[in-house]
């Protein structure tokens, strides 16, 4: 049985979900659209989150071990920057993404497992004296989520990648903080080591750079690339070592 704890976790879900369809969809038809609707959106992520960290690593402990085990979490990286997201003064719109699509599967699955039972009828069951199947309706949901997820976490992967770009590009042309990309790299360096889906699309992303390198055939710009792609290996390389329970993909 659903606890009031599970339906917070998933009003989140859903006032993000809600929330951030409106700014998006506002912003990509150029519309004019209230910030109100980009901090509503990260307060549900806020709360979604919140109660998952807490679920999973307990009371916050002022010592350095709980602060390692916290840090390393997956879902307690995604906390931290939608805070971060929640508390910039100039919303970027394509943030909102991954979030969105972590939060359209979750809100999926409450449905199906804790709202469908409460108004669907269920079948009946797959052998006698068993279990009342679930209703048609459960049974396509899950069957779309299961063929989806995968693709849906690639497409967060490459997204995260397009965030980092646009962070970048902004804090050299003063549209976001300077501390943005310096947080965002962070976070994608974490990402590499607990997301396999984040390491083929950084692996697919510099395989592309690498032959676009190689056929602009400018000494002065391969030697400048050979130069900065060398820092980036021995700084991800260095500072964190890889996750051997790594998933593939964040989980709440």
């Amino acid at each position: 049985m659903a606890t009031t704890q599970h339906y917070l976790w998933a009003s989140g879900h859903f006032i993000l979900l809600v929330a951030s369809l409106r700014y998006f969809l506002a912003t990509m038809m150029f519309r004019a659209v209230s910030t109100w609707w980009f901090k509503a959106s990260f307060t549900g992520a806020l709360i979604s989150y919140a109660i998952v960290c807490h679920k999973s690593l307990g009371t916050p402990q002022p010592n350095a071990a709980y602060i390692r085990r916290a840090l390393l979490d997956e879902n307690v990286q995604y906390f931290l920057l939608a805070i971060y997201w929640w508390s910039s003064r100039k919303p970027i719109t394509i943030t909102l993404l991954p979030y969105m699509i972590f939060s359209l599967f979750h809100a999926l699955t409450f449905t199906r497992t804790t709202l469908f039972p409460q108004f669907l009828p269920a079948g009946p069951p797959a052998a006698a004296g068993g279990a009342p199947s679930p209703h048609p309706l459960a049974k396509r949901l899950q069957a779309w989520v299961k063929a989806n997820y995968d693709t849906a976490m690639k497409v967060v992967a490459y997204t995260e990648l397009v965030i980092f770009a646009r962070v970048l590009l902004g804090a050299i042309t003063f549209q976001n903080a300077l501390l943005s990309p310096i947080i965002y790299a962070h976070f994608l360096r974490q990402r590499y080591y607990q997301s396999v889906f984040t390491k083929d699309a950084v692996g697919t992303a510099t395989k592309k750079l690498d032959e676009y390198v190689a056929k602009a055939n400018n000494p002065s710009v391969s030697q400048i690339y050979g130069k900065f792609k060398m820092l980036v290996e021995r700084w991800v390389g260095n500072v964190i070592e890889p996750n051997p329970n790594a998933q593939g993909a964040r989980r709440q």
